[in-house]
């Protein structure tokens, strides 16, 4: 098979059908591009142009070979013209390692903005624990991560938002009368730091374990039983958006200064990854989603 630039050359030379016009367009002298062209014959074994005075005269097999020049030299084009287009378009897979409580409640609303301004790219999604995101980034299986509380992060790191910590029923209006029901606190399963804040504000709160609990494994399991009366929770801000305030009672959980206790979310990632155009991308319009929020 021919190189590219062999390609070419006999491309020129079957539109002038001269060698001495193909040279000149060619940059090179009527021998140096008879020689290569006696050279690109061998390599098919088989003679390509006839030479007369009045010109060169395609073959049979010239004109199947100038066939598929041509279609190369198309091919060509169109991955240039790709290549191209990566300076200038978001191409490219993006994937993101998230908080499962950011997956569900707040990442689609910026990923809905991504995929419509960016419709090149891909995504790939991981979804997990907080704990579990920093692993995903140093075993490659994502370029950033989105994680719930303070984190113990040597790389990048950006702050994205805080929200406030609720106690949420369907009967009770304020946190004293846990004192007072055998209704069960419904608890899911979370990291150790999310849970730790929790145990803290309870003790801090009541000093003694809840009489009844229930322990779910998905917080959105947990939200529900809580909607349909079954027991009392605490929840975050963010997986309360859009509930209507006459569905349940939302009291924001105080600390020992009487000011709200919120959960922070980071975003989180290498060096490396912040160099993707997707990545830029994407933190480009997690900025403005969240401006727009504020």
């Amino acid at each position: 098979m021919s190189s590219l630039s062999e390609i070419q050359l006999l491309s020129i030379l079957a539109q002038e059908m001269n060698m001495r016009k193909a040279a000149e367009r060619l940059f090179v002298s009527q021998p140096a591009l008879s020689q290569r062209l006696q050279t690109i014959e061998k390599e098919w074994g088989t003679k390509l142009f006839i030479r007369s005075q009045k010109g060169l005269t395609l073959t049979p097999a010239g004109e199947i070979v100038i066939e598929f020049a041509n279609e190369m030299i198309g091919k060509e084009e169109k991955v240039r013209e790709a290549i191209s287009a990566l300076d200038s378009e978001i191409n490219g897979t993006l994937k993101i390692a998230v908080a499962s409580i950011v997956g569900q409640n707040w990442l689609p609303q910026v990923l809905k903005k991504f995929v419509n301004r960016y419709p090149q790219a891909k995504i790939s999604l991981i979804t997990g624990w907080s704990s579990e995101i920093a692993k995903a980034l140093y075993e490659g299986e994502a370029h950033i991560g989105i994680i719930r509380g303070t984190p113990d992060w040597k790389g990048v790191k950006f702050h994205l938002f805080k929200d406030c910590l609720f106690f949420v029923d369907t009967e009770m209006t304020k946190p004293e009368q846990i004192l007072e029901t055998d209704r069960p606190f419904i608890q899911f399963k979370s990291d150790s730091n999310y849970y730790q804040e929790i145990q803290e504000w309870w003790m801090r709160t009541f000093q003694h374990a809840p009489k009844r609990t229930i322990i779910v494994d998905q917080i959105e399991t947990c939200k529900q039983m809580t909607l349909n009366g079954i027991g009392y929770a605490i929840l975050p801000e963010i997986t309360l958006n859009g509930m209507e305030d006459g569905d349940i009672f939302k009291i924001p959980l105080l600390d020992e200064q009487g000011k709200a206790l919120k959960r922070e979310t980071w975003l989180i990632g290498y060096e490396s990854a912040f160099q993707l155009k997707q990545v830029q991308a994407f933190i480009e319009i997690m900025k403005e989603h969240i401006e727009e929020s504020n």
